[in-house]
């Protein structure tokens, strides 16, 4: 049986998510890649208990994660049954719904009857009564905001999970989902964009400063732009990378373009006379206004916790770097 790290909480940064009072890690273990019923859960395990023995206390699901659809959940659920679960009260276990889920008209979306089933669904695998944060994955233009909101209301309401959030949503469409849920005194604390030094949607948009603004907390996914902020690549495209292996939907060689390479040849120069791989400098940049809450990471064995960890013990740039690092990504 697992028994956790004495000393777990003594240099983990934790952030305030927007105005409540939840407290989130500032590293948190996004569990989309894995985590599912092609990898080892040996392997998983040793992951989940590195993150937790040095202070990442949120773990973030959704439905669909795996391969296969709804193994992360079941991994994780195992995993709780085997050795967590003494410790439920000091994690905070996310989930969510509104991508492809099951076949039919009732398996993507974001309508009342996909939400719901979907989350009951999720605490089966999970061995949960509740999830702490619930969140709509995606905006659904064939269903009302007003019935994708009512129905995050309502899951609250019914104890199915404590707080809720959005993910992918753009500005305009954050700040409808933010009206209604206000209305509805519904506990509306978190938005999960992408956000990294190579994609700054969220600033254009404007949509960070809105979160910020009124008090809801932001955590960003795909901090390391698919990899490509690891320093993998500065030599070139291995083969069993992301870029090089072909098997990933989101990364191909591409996309490694010889412009690209020399930004993030220049990016790592920059880290290295921070003290920092470029992997800790890309997390520690996120972080570094005090606008978000938390940096999701992903991990493929624990050593890349460890790694990533030492994130937090530089947040702060300098006016000089926040410039250079402008100047080489304008």
């Amino acid at each position: 049986m697992y028994t956790a790290n004495e000393t777990r909480y003594d240099n983990m940064i934790y952030n305030r998510c927007g105005k409540s009072g939840l407290k989130l890690s500032a590293l948190s273990l996004g569990m989309w890649h894995n985590f599912g019923s092609v990898n080892d859960i040996e392997n998983m395990k040793r992951i989940l208990f590195t993150a937790f023995d040095n202070g990442i206390t949120h773990f973030d699901l959704a439905n669909n994660y795996g391969p296969v659809y709804g193994s992360a959940e079941a991994n994780m659920g195992r995993i709780l049954k085997s050795d967590l679960m003494p410790y439920r009260n000091e994690m905070v276990i996310s989930s969510k719904a509104g991508y492809d889920m099951w076949k039919g008209p009732y398996g993507d979306g974001g309508s009342r009857k996909y939400l719901i089933s979907s989350l009951d669904e999720s605490l089966k695998r999970l061995g949960l009564d509740y999830v702490d944060i619930f969140y709509h994955h995606r905006p659904d233009p064939d269903t009302p905001i007003e019935e994708t909101m009512a129905a995050l209301d309502q899951i609250v309401r019914s104890g199915k999970a404590l707080y809720v959030g959005i993910s992918n949503y753009n500005k305009e469409q954050t700040q409808k989902a933010y009206e209604i849920l206000k209305e509805q005194k519904t506990p509306f604390i978190i938005h999960q964009p992408s956000y990294s030094m190579l994609n700054r949607w969220i600033e254009e948009d404007g949509l960070k400063d809105y979160l910020y603004d009124n008090g809801i907390g932001c955590i960003a996914f795909s901090p390391l732009a698919q990899g490509i902020l690891t320093g993998k690549y500065l030599k070139g495209i291995p083969a069993d990378s992301r870029a090089g292996s072909g098997k990933s939907p989101y990364l191909h060689s591409g996309d490694i373009t010889p412009e690209k390479l020399e930004k993030v040849k220049a990016l790592n120069e920059i880290a290295t006379q921070r003290g920092q791989s470029l992997t800790q400098m890309a997390l520690a940049w996120i972080l570094r206004d005090g606008k978000v809450t938390s940096v999701l990471i992903g991990a493929s064995r624990p050593e890349q916790i460890l790694e990533n960890i030492k994130a937090i013990d530089n947040i702060t740039f300098t006016e000089e770097e926040c410039s250079r690092i402008d100047e080489i990504l304008a």
